[in-house]
């Protein structure tokens, strides 16, 4: 059966700054047809003409933290999209100071947006629902940095029940939308027929779960549990275990223990430091732990469940 897109591209990979090739972070999420950006670094408008991207369609920008490397790249993309005469809404969702560091930046410049925009302040509250719309829920996860730092859980709304197909040409055309939406079928006569005879489940949403930046958190774990695929950052290797400790980030290792806790589906490494020449150290000490592990990387797209 076909299903509408959940696709991630990962746009930056690399902690802290452009370097080897990999750039401060950034992703793209597509559920349904709804374009949702998760932070901003430098590099990020480049990054999205690199893959073709329009990025008019973004109706959604999630800023985890006011580390440089998550939002450097934040007031270039708004600049951009007000001189390329958008119109539609922007929707930007960060920390309580975001929003007036960007108003700072319009008013020093007298730059007065030809779009609307709204800023909506966000807390690290693991479970708080932050934006909700037909396509998706986005919740909060309470992430351990050193400043105050936010994951994005995305969980698929659940679709509509499907026809049973022998027996799709007994239910009138009008009434098709409120039988998938799970009401019996009653007919001329009377007679009503169970919507379970009628009808087959949805498919079970899809979840992604984006976890950068923090330490090893396994309060995570409940709420990460069963997602389809998790985005866990993996600067370190367990050899620079105490630099990790140090500046409240995770080695490959434990992201992986994270995703096997958790039970889910993939493993999507991350954050990776600027000392290592390739990452490939990194998924060497995660698939041990968590075999379904793979690194992202520049531009790449990955699917997000069946």
């Amino acid at each position: 059966m076909h299903r509408s897109p959940f696709t991630v591209t990962t746009l930056g990979t690399g902690a802290a700054l452009p370097a080897r090739g990999r750039y401060p972070s950034s992703q793209l999420v597509n559920v349904g047809g709804g374009w949702y950006m998760i932070d901003c670094g430098e590099g990020t408008q480049e990054r999205l003409r690199a893959i073709g991207f329009n990025f008019q369609r973004i109706g959604h920008i999630f800023i985890s933290h006011l580390h440089g490397d998550h939002y450097l790249g934040l007031m270039g993309l708004i600049s951009s999209m007000h001189l390329m005469g958008r119109q539609a809404p922007l929707h930007v969702h960060g920390p309580p100071e975001l929003k007036e560091i960007i108003g700072l930046q319009l008013r020093a410049s007298s730059t007065y947006l030809r779009f609307p925009m709204q800023v909506h302040a966000i807390r690290p509250e693991s479970g708080t629902v932050l934006h909700a719309d037909e396509r998706v829920v986005v919740s909060a996860l309470e992430l351990e940095h050193r400043i105050p730092c936010t994951g994005f859980l995305f969980r698929e709304q659940p679709g509509q029940r499907r026809l049973r197909p022998g027996r799709v040409g007994e239910v009138p055309q009008f009434r098709r939308n409120a039988v998938k939406n799970g009401e019996d079928l009653v007919l001329g006569d009377g007679t009503r027929i169970p919507n379970a005879e009628l009808t087959l489940d949805p498919p079970p949403p899809r979840s992604y779960a984006y976890c950068s930046d923090t330490a090893y958190a396994p309060a995570l774990i409940p709420f990460l549990q069963g997602v389809d695929l998790l985005y866990h950052e993996a600067t370190f290797t367990t050899a620079m275990a105490s630099r990790a400790k140090e500046t409240m980030h995770s080695t490959a290792a434990q992201a992986a223990l994270i995703a096997k806790e958790a039970r889910v589906g993939k493993l999507l490494l991350g954050h990776f430091s600027s000392r290592y020449k390739s990452a490939s150290v990194l998924l060497d000490e995660a698939r041990p732990i968590f075999p379904n592990t793979e690194l992202s990387s520049e531009g790449s797209e990955f699917r997000v469940g069946g």
